[in-house]
């Protein structure tokens, strides 16, 4: 299969979440082969600049400010992007949120719960009903090439629960169950809908857990690499389900975590 690599060259990605953790580092490796890249923000706009500057200017990498907690939300930032670039070639359900307190489910607020679904996953709905309709509307490239890449970016919690964390853990079980009906639906029109699932890592918003010595000690005790992974570990993994190299894969539930599902 000559020509064939982690190449993104003409191609326009749009990347959830992107201005902190596995969003920044999926944003940054999508530039490196050759995308342009779409990313959507909330409120760290400077961060948002940064990213953006260190992936050559908003010619190459645009930071979209845009909330995601609806459906709406989720269409509104595919149609922005599809503006600027003129296509939609892969997209990255990265965004999302873990209420880092524990929650018994004899007490978790009706609020708490709605927020974490709307937010993890009624926007991923919009976010991939959009996708899915510009990426048909595009069609299959030349050579039969795919007409799109979907990656669901789920958790080791949405595959074995997390207790005092229900909310979280239905959300992103959620998205593996997202990810297996839409392989089936959208393979035929060559769009492939895959899933990263990562354990602990080192991002904001696992800090205060890992900050406290008892609780890293309790992480790291069931993964058997003894340690969380770095962003860039996961992006790489997005970056090459959206290549030709993962052309034949549709479905899967990719696990990033260090052998923690196996054992924890």
């Amino acid at each position: 299969m000559s020509g064939v690599g982690l190449s993104l060259e003409g191609k326009v990605a749009l990347i959830t979440g992107g201005s902190r953790g596995i969003g920044a580092a999926t944003v940054a490796l999508f530039h490196q082969a050759g995308a342009r890249v779409a990313f959507n923000f909330q409120n760290a706009r400077q961060r948002a600049e940064e990213v953006v500057a260190a992936c050559g200017g908003p010619a190459q990498c645009m930071a979209l400010q845009q909330e995601l907690s609806t459906p709406a939300d989720g269409r509104a930032l595919v149609e922005r992007t599809v503006e600027a670039f003129g296509r939609l070639d892969a997209l990255v359900v990265n965004h999302g949120i873990w209420p880092a307190h524990d929650a018994p489910i004899a007490t978790m607020s009706d609020e708490q719960w709605r927020k974490t679904l709307a937010i993890n996953l009624d926007s991923a709905f919009g976010l991939v009903q959009a996708a899915a309709g510009q990426m048909q509307k595009q069609g299959r490239g030349p050579h039969g090439q795919a007409a799109g890449h979907i990656v669901l970016v789920s958790s080791t919690a949405g595959q074995r629960g997390e207790a005092f964390h229900a909310d979280y853990a239905a959300s992103k079980g959620a998205l593996i169950s997202m990810t297996k009906g839409l392989s089936t639906e959208l393979a035929p029109q060559g769009i492939y809908v895959n899933c990263v699932a990562p354990g602990w890592v080192m991002t904001e918003m696992s800090a205060s857990a890992l900050a406290d010595p008892a609780t890293r000690e309790k992480i790291f005790s069931v993964i058997p690499v003894r340690r969380v992974a770095d962003p860039v570990e996961i992006a790489g993994p997005i970056l090459f389900l959206c290549t030709p190299y993962a052309g034949f894969m549709t479905g899967e539930i990719v696990n990033v975590n260090g052998g923690a599902v196996l054992v924890g």
